[in-house]
């Protein structure tokens, strides 16, 4: 089976504290709602104490058009996603040659050719680049544990090679200050931006990891269309995210998890390494599968110091297991993400 092998992360250059961005919410949208300041207590109900950003808080005063963010996103993704993949070759003590399959994933920006190539442009001297390439576009918040499921599929197939999956979510460039939702208001208290990079070998590969790939299963629920995505304008994009997710995760999610667990004979896992894409989604989780407080300690830490980036989320999750934690051999991780669709992305993986 296939091995994680290295993880890392980019060092985004703008930190934001929580404190400091709601009274900048609350000034922009002082003349729109009238019950602003209830709204406003969301950001102390979202247990995130700073977020980090590829601008600065400044950048957010002034309109920008499509166009022109688009081409902001072009720059960063490729700064900031040779930055996390550099990290995590040497996290793992790997070089750029060793890579034979690159999958970018991405939900926050637009780009042809694809950030993947303009990243390998930057890191390969050769003027013949022989190299694989997956770009995945439209996974949202699913798409770090989906590359990662990816990857493991494609290790499989060719267990000789090493894959590295990046993920780069530039949420705030997507910032509407004439969007009037209350979803848009919700999201400038969640979102922020990140960029992690995860290796992934087969088991024939020159790598060693301490996580091997057991299983993964992806999961579409019908109907759920409007649960969460973008809805797109001229003037970029609109988030759409329903603020019934957290009883969707309690009610509906939980339910496939469990049973993907007993399918595979491993319903307590030892490891939890999710997606934190809020608060109420965590304890959804906790009570919906019974998990241990201190379990989620690693979720809640990245929540509680970059807020939700998207894909890029529970791949720094990971980031933090394997630098602070240890998977024994035989004990069981559960990857897991939620995503558009309304999907969810599930593996199991296990120390050796």
């Amino acid at each position: 089976m296939p091995y994680i092998v290295g993880a890392g992360v980019a060092k985004l250059p703008y930190t934001i504290k929580q404190t400091d961005i709601k009274p900048f919410i609350k000034e922009m949208f002082s003349d729109v709602f009238a019950d602003l300041e209830r709204l406003l207590t969301v950001f102390e109900n979202t247990d995130i104490d700073q977020r980090n950003f590829c601008v600065p808080m400044e950048w957010f005063r002034e309109p920008h058009n499509f166009k022109e963010k688009n081409h902001l996103y072009i720059q960063q993704a490729v700064k900031l996603g040779k930055e996390a993949l550099t990290n995590c070759l040497a996290n793992a003590n790997l070089t750029i040659n060793d890579i034979t399959h690159l999958f970018f994933i991405s939900t926050s920006g637009l780009s042809t050719p694809s950030i993947d190539a303009r990243i390998m442009n930057e890191l390969m001297d050769s003027p013949l680049v022989q190299v694989k390439r997956t770009p995945i576009w439209g996974l949202g918040c699913a798409g770090g544990a989906g590359g990662i499921a990816r990857a493991m599929d494609y290790c499989l197939a060719y267990p000789k090679e090493i894959v590295a999956v990046i993920s780069v979510e530039l949420c705030g460039l997507t910032f509407q200050p004439n969007d009037l939702s209350k979803s848009n208001l919700v999201a400038t208290s969640l979102f922020a931006d990140g960029a992690a990079a995860v290796l992934v070998a087969g088991d024939q590969a020159k790598a060693s990891g301490s996580l091997k790939m057991v299983h993964s299963q992806s999961i579409l629920w019908n109907n759920t269309l409007d649960v969460m995505g973008w809805d797109i304008s001229s003037s970029g994009f609109h988030v759409i995210f329903s603020k019934d997710i957290p009883t969707f995760v309690q009610n509906q999610v939980a339910q496939t998890l469990q049973k993907f667990l007993q399918e595979h004979d491993r319903s307590s896992p030892d490891h939890f390494i999710l997606h934190p894409g809020g608060k109420k989604v965590l304890e959804a989780y906790q009570k919906a599968l019974n998990i241990p407080i201190d379990k989620l300690n690693l979720a809640r830490k990245v929540l509680r110091e970059n807020g939700n980036m998207s894909s890029s989320t529970v791949l720094y999750v990971l980031n933090e297991f394997l630098q602070n934690e240890v998977a024994n051999k035989g004990e069981i991780g559960l990857i897991t993400a939620l995503g558009p669709g309304f999907s969810s992305e599930m593996l199991l993986v296990e120390g050796v």
